[in-house]
């Protein structure tokens, strides 16, 4: 993600709460402001993208669901960033487009997700939030929410990826590695950032 804000987190990632989930006799913290808020951002992001991947799909095949990602996942993201001033954006271990590429912070979590999910956890119930000093001191809200990989992305991200599908990744994504997903793995995660007052 290359928002000028989020270059300033990758040294603050040791000030991040550690990632150890609390015993599970202690009852969670009932959810803040900015968690509800976080939560239904990701939330809209996703039925948003999925929605219009889904009518692209319909209407012109995976080809149609390609251009839905490479150019309105960002339209998506830029307008809710502009609705709920916070940014708003998507990464992931593997990443297709290189500027949806994690900061330290955001690769901690999605490793810490990746964890969780081998113990058992279902990846759509993964998310992490923390309020972090970036390196000017600013105090700034985190949270990531994770993607579960489901069918309807496996004609791009899947082990076998038809050919006119192939063609037209590798004419827009020349150094794409968001392959071999298998239907529930951990495809991603939308993240969010904002400046605490």
């Amino acid at each position: 993600m290359k928002y000028a804000l989020l270059l300033a987190f990758n040294a603050a990632l040791a000030a991040s709460v550690a990632f150890a989930k609390p015993p599970v006799d202690i009852e969670p913290p009932a959810p803040t402001a900015e968690i509800k808020a976080s939560r239904a951002t990701a939330q809209q992001f996703g039925a948003t993208l999925k929605e219009a991947l889904q009518q692209a799909v319909k209407t012109g095949g995976p080809v149609s669901g390609i251009e839905v990602c490479h150019g309105q996942a960002a339209q998506i993201a830029d307008k809710l960033s502009t609705e709920r001033e916070m940014l708003v954006g998507r990464t992931s271990l593997k990443v297709r487009n290189p500027s949806n590429a994690p900061d330290n912070w955001e690769l901690a979590v999605l490793k810490q997700f990746d964890a969780r999910k081998a113990q058992g956890e279902p990846v759509d119930k993964l998310e992490f939030f923390a309020v972090i000093d970036d390196d000017q001191g600013q105090k700034t809200f985190r949270y990531m929410k994770a993607i579960p990989t489901a069918s309807l992305c496996l004609s791009c991200h899947g082990d076998t990826i038809p050919p006119e599908v192939e063609a037209q990744l590798k004419a827009l994504y020349p150094d794409d590695k968001a392959r071999g997903f298998k239907e529930g793995d951990l495809r991603g995660a939308f993240t969010l950032a904002k400046p605490v007052p």
